[in-house]
């Protein structure tokens, strides 16, 4: 019978009194020459020591302590994936701070409540558009006191302005914190109503980030081990690994737009940190470059020949020497291109925040990429398992990492406990105890381990969607404004490891009359000619403009389809209380979810720029 659970032991003696702070601090005397950071620099990359990353630190650390900063106060931060992002973020930890991250596409509502509820009395804004939505919402955040515009010298002016704080202060204050304090308070997606505050402790990012390196050491201590980021550092699994890569000496890269691969050649990294949706993005240019260079037909029989070649390697079953030869041969012809295209330098890539999909990962392991596919929620400070570089099992999501237990409760659900669970949720204690089993965090997702101890995810017990660039997306919050429409009958948000929020929208056939007659038409048209008539499709379009107002661009829905038929109980969709039925919805209409995907995304049906 396989084991339910797995607990692993910590490589690293925990140590209860050291801060993040203290990772650096550690870092400058082990190797206080090694670049530490490159940053853009014309055409090519400008080495930061981690001594000089220091200094920055702390003359920014000045700036904020001579502006009011007290340890404890809580600073919001709306920025893209830059360096200035994890210079803020030490900064605030060398001053006693806590760093409230919003993702730079958040709405003003989101700003608000994110603001407000953690008590923020700060705010640092990268762009203007970043600093016009704080704007917005200022109005109804009366404790913010300070608003710094990175895009009007707002860093360089805080610097300027700290010169006369001693050192000795900025050291004083960075030791204030041991590991059980608050390091950062992230709001996560929620469930149902407004966005928990998750309060991640100093412990939780140090224990994690040393056990990690130690687990992970062919990783970070690759020759020259250097990764570029290009997720948005304000969710937790790039924060993560800034923070580890600071701990173990791996030079890191910013790189804010998804669409700029090209960077990839000039920084030539040694490992990848990416959601789902590079990956495919990768794979789709060489696809399309090869389509239109008329080699298509070429590269789809080469991606079929990796992966069918990974599958033999992985399984451990002889290559057919046929498989054999083609395979050197489009190594040459195909995946040495590949391989170029991303820096020539990639061993490894983890990959996280959405299932990869057993295609891409046999495809990049037969280009010589081992991706570490990875599974961990903001609550456990990203990664609770991960594959190893030594033993990977492509479809699984790895096993627990070091200091961490795993196991599936009962009902299948999976639980996490140990050195990277979160403390609380942010003034929520109902919240809190709900969250946990004892020790054990309910994660709210299914899974299943392997005799090896790898676990597979199976499914998922909150309808959170998880979209394929990793964006957690709360569907209750768009599909209840929409349903208010009178001319909606019901609505689902899809998406999940999709490249975009979509949805399938019915009509209310009580109200439809009525609106028709209302609005010049005939209140006899049938539900299937009014589902495609452009009067409607308008109507329908001005209730999910409405509700793509309260949610980030990325959260927002991009296309929908109006079904020409009803959901009822009585046709098995709806429950007696009238809630739809989610599953039974994405089974009995997959074809419709598909249809919406096949179609290029410049046939979006929705009015927004």
């Amino acid at each position: 019978m396989v084991p339910v659970e797995f607990d692993i032991p910590a490589l690293v003696p925990a140590d209860p009194q050291a801060n993040i702070a203290d990772l650096l601090e550690e870092r400058v005397k082990a190797t206080p020459d090694l670049a530490l950071f490159a940053v853009p620099d014309g055409d090519g990359w400008r080495d930061v020591s981690a001594t000089q990353f220091r200094a920055e630190v702390i003359a920014l650390a000045k700036g904020l302590v001579a502006a009011g900063i007290e340890p404890g106060d809580k600073v919001g931060f709306i920025a893209r994936t830059t360096y200035e992002w994890t210079l803020v973020d030490f900064a605030l930890f060398y001053v006693g701070a806590v760093m409230v991250p919003i993702y730079e596409t958040s709405s003003a509502g989101q700003i608000q409540w994110n603001l407000s509820d953690s008590g923020a009395i700060a705010c640092i804004t990268e762009l203007p558009e970043h600093s016009e939505r704080l704007a917005e919402a200022r109005g109804d955040l009366p404790l913010i006191r300070s608003a710094w515009q990175m895009h009007d010298g707002a860093l360089d002016a805080l610097r300027a302005q700290g010169t006369d704080i001693p050192d000795a202060e900025i050291e004083r204050r960075r030791q204030l914190a041991d590991g059980d304090d608050i390091a950062t308070l992230i709001y996560t997606a929620g469930t149902t109503g407004r966005p928990k505050g998750c309060v991640l402790t100093h412990s939780n990012f140090v224990e994690l980030a040393r056990n990690s390196a130690r687990s992970l050491h062919e990783v970070v201590e690759t020759p020259g081990a250097s990764t570029l980021l290009f997720i948005t550092t304000a969710h937790v699994f790039a924060r993560f690994i800034s923070i580890l890569d600071v701990h173990a000496g791996v030079k890191t890269g910013h790189q804010p737009d998804t669409k700029a691969l090209p960077a990839l050649g000039s920084f030539k990294p040694t490992f990848l940190l990416a959601v789902p949706r590079v990956f495919e993005k990768v794979y789709n240019s060489a696809e399309q470059k090869a389509e239109s260079g008329g080699k298509g037909k070429i590269f789809r029989t080469a991606a079929r020949t990796a992966i069918e070649h990974s599958r033999h390697v992985q399984d451990g079953t002889k290559v057919p020497f046929l498989l054999g030869l083609k395979f050197k041969m489009f190594d040459r012809l195909v995946y040495s291109t590949l391989r170029t295209a991303m820096g020539g330098n990639v061993v490894y890539a983890i990959s996280g925040s959405a299932p990869l999909g057993d295609r891409l990962g046999h495809f990049f392991a037969s280009l010589g990429i081992t991706v570490l596919e990875g599974y961990g929620l903001t609550e456990t400070t990203a990664p609770a398992t991960v594959n190893q570089p030594l033993k990977t099992k492509i479809g699984t999501v790895g096993p627990a990492l070091p200091g961490v237990g795993v196991r599936i409760a009962d009902d299948g659900e999976i639980q996490v406990r140990g050195i990277n669970v979160f403390k609380e949720y942010w003034h929520n204690p109902e919240a809190t105890a709900a969250a946990f089993e004892g020790d054990w965090f309910r994660t709210g997702d299914i899974g299943a381990f392997d005799a090896d101890g790898f676990l597979t995810i199976t499914g998922r017990k909150k309808e959170i969607i998880v979209t394929a660039g990793g964006k957690n997306v709360a569907p209750a919050s768009l599909e209840d404004p929409i349903r208010a429409n009178p001319v909606v009958g019901q609505v689902v948000v899809v998406g999940e490891q999709r490249p975009f929020i979509a949805a399938l929208i019915t009509l209310d056939s009580e109200m439809l009359p009525t609106w028709l007659g209302n609005n010049g038409l005939s209140a006899d048209m049938s539900l299937a000619d009014a589902a495609a008539h452009p009067q409607v499709r308008a109507e329908v379009q001005r209730a999910i403009d409405e509700a793509n107002k309260t949610v980030s661009r990325a959260e927002s829905i991009r296309k929908f389809t109006i079904l020409p038929t009803e959901w009822t109980e009585a046709s098995g969709h709806l429950t007696p209380k009238l809630s739809i039925k989610r599953n039974v919805i994405m089974a009995d209409f997959a074809a419709d979810v598909d249809e919406i995907y096949n179609v290029p995304v410049a046939t979006t049906n929705t009015s927004l720029k």
